[in-house]
């Protein structure tokens, strides 16, 4: 496995996903420039200043809606839990966790089967109003969410208003618990969010992830998977739909070093307007001992107007011939014509075709959230937008 050195520079073999430096301290990571391979696609300009640590001048306050027997705590930034999934990959997540004050912690305790979701409201209250705002809103947040062994249950994080928000959320799995998380990024417009998102997975453990990626000037979040023992399971989901002038940045590595373990990555994009640019990197690393892993990374992206632009670029680095499978696709297009003639040809107007062809494209992973009323709200607002799609899109 190759680690990159010093200078920022990737190892020189070809086909090696490249290893970043992981550490808390936001002084051993360099300074993003644009030229390394994990911030080439991003906009740097547009980050508002925090790859140097801006001091914080706005708020994300955090709410928790939790059923009767959950834990909800405020921990101190040195309490032991802080940084038990996370070590940061950049300076942005190192900063985030070295200057967020109060870290919020969610406990499902062993063996309980909630039947409620857990819902964690982080909500920006630093609106900024252009040139003549007081600042930028720079807000720092901490998030760590536990379930027990043999537990099971969901925990929504609903992400709304707007900030300048560098933001860690770590997932501890116990083991044989299943969890599904669900991350709603519905921002206003000018929101810029950063977030490392941290999965730790435990032996026959199984983890459900949904990344909904909607509002914002530019997000880009960082999930990573993590397996503590044989047997475990991770499906990571994710839809975003990414509209004119907006940056929408998802960066996957999922480590497989754990036997028997099986991991499934499916993402879908829609794009529309002049410069909505989406990126897309799913990275898989097989480790050595890893034997037996099954594993498949699939991205497709609809490009639904002229002017739109989506990166795709899957990763496989497999260290054993011992695997059950890995294997990945990508694919970036415009509407199906078959499908749309088909519904055209039964009478259906060509504008309304086009809202049921991209439905059916999101509709393939929304589906599969089993919280009726977030289901909802994510094709509500998704069908707001298709009503602005021009009529020959």
């Amino acid at each position: 496995m190759a680690v990159i050195d010093a200078t920022g520079r990737p190892p020189a073999a070809s086909g090696a996903v490249p290893r970043p430096v992981r550490s808390r301290s936001p002084l051993d990571h360099l300074v993003p420039t644009g030229r390394e391979e994990a911030w080439r696609f991003t906009p740097l300009r547009r980050l508002r200043g925090l790859p140097s640590g801006p001091d914080a001048d706005g708020t994300v306050s955090v709410s928790v809606q939790a059923p009767t027997g959950v834990a909800v705590e405020q921990l101190d930034p040195a309490d032991p839990r802080v940084g038990r999934v996370l070590t940061p990959a950049d300076r942005v997540a190192a900063f985030a966790l070295a200057r967020a004050t109060d870290v919020t912690a969610v406990t499902i305790p062993a063996e309980a089967a909630l039947t409620e979701p857990v819902v964690i409201r982080l909500h920006g209250e630093s609106p900024r109003t252009g040139a003549g705002a007081a600042g930028s809103g720079v807000a720092y947040g901490h998030v760590i969410v536990e379930i027990g062994p043999f537990a099971s249950g969901t925990v929504v994080l609903d992400h709304t208003g707007s900030a300048t928000y560098a933001g860690n959320v770590e997932v501890y799995v116990g083991h044989g618990a299943s969890l599904t998380v669900v991350s709603v990024q519905d921002w206003d417009a000018d929101a810029v969010h950063l977030g490392a998102h941290a999965y730790s997975v435990g032996r026959d453990a199984k983890l459900r992830s949904f990344t909904v990626t909607l509002g914002g000037e530019l997000v880009r979040l960082n999930p990573t998977v993590e397996y503590r023992g044989p047997g475990g399971d991770a499906e990571l989901n994710g839809v975003f739909f990414t509209d004119a002038g907006q940056h929408q940045e998802h960066r996957l590595l999922v480590t497989h070093e754990a036997r028997s373990c099986r991991s499934r990555v499916t993402y879908k994009g829609a794009l529309r307007g002049e410069s909505a640019h989406a990126v897309w990197i799913g990275d898989v690393v097989i480790g050595a001992d890893a034997v037996d892993t099954d594993t498949y990374e699939l991205n497709r992206n609809l490009v639904l107007t002229d002017g739109a632009r989506a990166d795709s670029v899957p990763n496989l680095e497999i260290l054993t011939g011992e695997v059950v499978g890995a294997g990945h696709a990508s694919a970036t297009g415009r509407f199906d014509d078959e499908a749309l003639f088909y519904l055209q040809s039964r009478g259906i107007p060509p504008a309304e075709a086009r809202r049921l062809v991209v439905h059916g494209f999101f509709a393939e992973v929304i589906d599969r959230i089993e919280v009726p009323d977030l289901r909802e709200r994510i094709m509500t607002a998704v069908s707001a937008r298709l009503g602005e799609l021009p009529a020959d899109a």
